[in-house]
């Protein structure tokens, strides 16, 4: 079950008309704070980020499950039942939930760590397409105002 703060944030991103991975990173940043502080373990960056995904589908974020193809089919089902259960908004059994709370606490810490996350970062950024990564771009400069604009190019500059 995800924090009341946690949910709050996310609500609020909902509010302000942010896309729902906006309001799944809230659960993620969640979910990586647990394992730094030692509540439970993952066993890598990427089990810890699909816990929170599966928490914020399972709270009710309207998080499409991932397309045919691009994931496991194992995964693609655990994602379309996460959000079916979120959409149905009805409670965890606690037997469930403390058997698997159980399970992650038996798995290591060093995955939220800053090497692991970065290394995760990484590795999704190099499967991305150059056509992704413009699309962003271009969608980044769309959005912001011409101040804003004009300060990201004051950055790009900088460095």
């Amino acid at each position: 079950m995800a924090e009341k703060k946690t949910i709050e944030r996310a609500r609020k991103n909902a509010r302000q008309a942010k896309a729902p991975s906006t309001q799944a990173g809230e659960f993620v940043r969640e979910e990586i704070e647990h394992v730094r502080k030692g509540k439970h373990g993952a066993g890598s960056a990427k089990q810890a980020i699909a816990i929170g995904l599966s928490k914020a589908r399972r709270a009710g974020v309207k998080l499409a499950p991932p397309s045919k193809g691009t994931t496991s089919e194992k995964t693609r089902k655990s994602a379309q039942r996460a959000y079916e259960k979120g959409q149905a908004q009805k409670p965890v059994a606690r037997k469930r939930s403390a058997a698997s709370e159980k399970a992650l606490k038996r798995e290591p810490r060093q995955a939220a760590s800053r090497a692991a996350l970065s290394i995760q970062a990484k590795s999704a950024a190099r499967r991305r397409t150059a056509a992704d990564r413009s699309a962003a771009a271009r969608k980044g400069a769309r959005t912001k105002a011409s101040r804003g604009r004009s300060e990201a190019g004051t950055r790009a500059g900088k460095r």
